[in-house]
């Protein structure tokens, strides 16, 4: 698979499993046989991201995530994000996806409350 079609993939996963809240139909069609998860929060595999993902759709009903930029190099795509959580802050996240044969198989991210102030006057996107 190209870079591209890993960045159009992996886009596809984020706003199906996030904004859609169907995150065991995210796993079914973009991750491979494995699910190498990073996030300390977040159980190892595909079960615990099901899971985790169910939970919050559960708990922040609305919960939206906007794709700002979509970088891609080799297997590895990187998505810089904004995190819309109802009922509490915005989030601004980075999330890194290792790909094999076009599929998903290992995520790391990190995520920072956006700030009401800032030392500057430069957004966090």
């Amino acid at each position: 698979m190209t870079p591209d079609a890993n960045k159009q993939t992996a886009c596809a996963f984020y706003d199906l499993m996030f904004n859609q809240c169907r995150p065991r139909e995210a796993i079914e069609l973009y991750v491979g046989d494995r699910y190498i998860q990073h996030n300390p929060v977040v159980a190892d595999g595909k079960a615990g991201f099901i899971a985790y993902f169910e939970q919050m759709a559960a708990d922040y009903p609305g919960k939206r995530v906007h794709i700002i930029r979509a970088l891609a190099e080799g297997d590895f795509v990187v998505l810089h994000t904004r995190q819309e959580w109802p009922g509490d802050s915005d989030w601004a996240g980075m999330d890194i996806f290792r790909f094999e044969g076009g599929k998903i198989v290992e995520h790391w991210d990190v995520l920072q409350r956006v700030p009401a102030e800032a030392a500057h006057g430069n957004s966090m996107f």
